[in-house]
């Protein structure tokens, strides 16, 4: 059974202990210490007559552990060690977010940033960190993750945000100047290809196939990232995929238009997955992002 903390020592004469221990100089823990040699020698004396034994050898030249001194001061030493890291983590969590979130460039701007708007206004004091990042790897230290994928091969706390379709997508200027009226009419024009292999989301080959067209592709643009995919479209540089949950406010706008009524159901969902350590700060972005 652990001892309670009024059974223990007085921490003032362990922390003069270990000084003059450390140093092996009552002078030398005195200077560090900022008091008297006197002090340190009163305090360790105190401990030595608690303790019932002796923990200094004391000589005309100085002082010198004995076994049992050498002992303790091992253990204070660990037992310092481990609080100070306990501090430390402490500090860190005080100056880090409430809740931290990963998540991809594209569902960050797309649509976490105005979702994460919304709940400011009902929950200023929690802070939100997001950590963004296209790799497909999410940090460990997150408390939350939103994933595009298969929800049931990951483990843990996960939950549907939204099942999304993917549309043929361009700016007004560019379907006023490529009318389409079949789905291979789209084969003939400048297409804006994604090619960022962690996300797994569909290719304009992919999306024509299940819409019955396999023939070839004209050549377009590539880029490897979804918001520079977009902002291509927008530049009138050509047709572009759009997953419809994603870019809503693109199209509420009228910023980019569909080349053709035709979507395609994605494959997979967009999700969000709780993390083990996650505070119930964290759970309550994690019940608002659900809610919608």
């Amino acid at each position: 059974m652990s001892k309670r903390p009024y059974d223990l020592p007085a921490m003032s004469a362990l922390v003069a202990f270990e000084a003059a221990a450390r140093h092996v100089s009552f002078k030398e823990a005195a200077r560090e210490l900022n008091v008297t040699p006197a002090a340190v020698s009163h305090q360790v004396k105190a401990l030595e007559a608690e303790l019932r034994t002796a923990l200094f050898r004391r000589h005309h030249r100085g002082v010198a552990l004995t076994e049992t001194g050498a002992y303790l001061l091992v253990a204070l030493q660990r037992g310092f060690e481990a609080m100070g890291e306990a501090v430390d983590q402490l500090r860190q969590r005080s100056t880090r977010a409430s809740v931290t979130i990963g998540v991809s460039t594209a569902v960050s701007s797309l649509w976490l940033t105005p979702k994460l708007a919304q709940f400011w206004r009902a929950h200023g004091d929690v802070s939100v960190a997001q950590m963004v990042s296209d790799t497909g790897e999410t940090p460990l230290e997150c408390d939350l993750s939103i994933h595009y994928g298969d929800m049931s091969r990951d483990n843990g706390t996960c939950s549907v945000l939204f099942h999304d379709h993917i549309m043929a997508l361009a700016s007004p200027r560019f379907v006023a100047a490529h009318p389409v009226e079949r789905v291979e009419d789209l084969a003939r024009l400048s297409l804006i290809h994604l090619d960022a292999s962690t996300t797994g989301w569909v290719d304009w080959s992919g999306w024509l196939r299940h819409l019955g067209y396999k023939g070839p592709l004209r050549g377009g643009h590539r880029v490897n990232n979804y918001m520079i995919a977009l902002q291509a479209a927008e530049d009138d540089m050509g047709a572009v995929l759009g997953w419809t949950g994603l870019t809503q406010g693109y199209l509420e706008t009228g910023r980019l238009v569909p080349l053709l009524p035709d979507r395609v159901e994605t494959p997979e969902d967009f999700y969000i997955k709780l993390h083990p350590h996650a505070s119930k700060r964290a759970r309550l972005v994690y019940d608002c992002l659900l809610e919608g």
